[in-house]
């Protein structure tokens, strides 16, 4: 107490300047309209600076809850999209290519994820508590990205399409010629669609899609665009290469598929013992 009683002794006289010098700066603004104008725009400017880099602060931290929130209303849209005409208001679709199926979209985010090795596995923060389990199918906004394989509590393994144990139904955008999906392993920008007629028009840059002739993806779903092709004369089928939409090499957030009517078709599908 005292070493402040003394720095006020000690400088009183500069003290008393800036008492001073605040209370004629306060009576100029104070009575001339002009003076008071300019320190009001110049407040403005400095507390609006700062109110402005506060925000920008905030907005920062908190994008990662953000992109959740979109996420999650990216899948409820979804689950919209690949209901059936007759179960809602028609004014939500026109017409969707999906409509007699259900699909339920549940969010989740890669914590692990592989595409150098010749069987690469991602793993997800989505599990048996969240409802997801074996040969669910997985995608970004993008495209197509794999199926789940292992399901714990918590987590999942989901098979990448950059694995040579799956294969994905797809075919050409453009018309309903289908094969078999599968990588060669030599690059993780491209798989092969195989076992396309020959009869098949094909033309580089034509986009692929899911074929929806399983009950794990809808149909239409991007995989990517022909980069090249080439006819085996012996089976009479071509080979397309396929450039993927995904960048498998930077995936963060994705969409679980759930195939609502999977255990009724599957039932029908099942061999008859009789």
């Amino acid at each position: 107490m005292q070493q402040i009683i003394k720095f006020f002794l000690r400088n009183k006289t500069f003290l008393l300047y800036l008492l001073l010098l605040f209370i004629a700066v306060i009576f100029t603004i104070q009575s001339h309209s002009y003076h008071k104008s300019k320190f009001i725009n110049s407040a403005n400017f400095v507390t609006g600076g700062v109110y402005n880099s506060v925000n920008n602060l905030t907005v920062y931290f908190n994008l990662e809850s953000q992109n959740q929130l979109l996420q999650e209303e990216n899948a409820r849209l979804n689950s919209v999209l690949h209901t059936p005409h007759d179960t809602i208001n028609s004014s939500f679709i026109s017409d969707s290519i999906y409509s007699g199926v259900n699909y339920k979209f549940t969010t989740a985010r890669v914590i692990k994820n592989s595409y150098s090795v010749k069987n690469n596995v991602l793993l997800i923060n989505r599990g048996k508590r969240d409802s997801i389990q074996q040969d669910f199918g997985v995608i970004t906004p993008n495209g197509i990205l794999g199926i789940v394989d292992q399901t714990s509590n918590k987590f999942a393994t989901v098979l990448s399409i950059l694995n040579t144990n799956i294969k994905i139904s797809a075919q050409l955008k453009n018309s309903n010629h289908f094969g078999s999906l599968m990588w060669d392993t030599k690059s993780p920008h491209v798989v092969q669609l195989n076992e396309i007629s020959k009869i098949a028009p094909l033309k580089k840059g034509d986009t692929i899609v899911t074929s929806g002739r399983s009950v794990i993806f809808p149909k239409g779903i991007p995989v990517g665009t022909i980069q090249d092709f080439r006819l085996d004369v012996a089976e009479n089928f071509y080979t397309i290469d396929v450039q993927l939409f995904n960048d498998m090499t930077d995936i963060e957030y994705v969409y679980i598929i759930e195939n609502v009517d999977k255990p009724e078709i599957n039932s029908l599908l099942k061999p008859s013992n009789e």
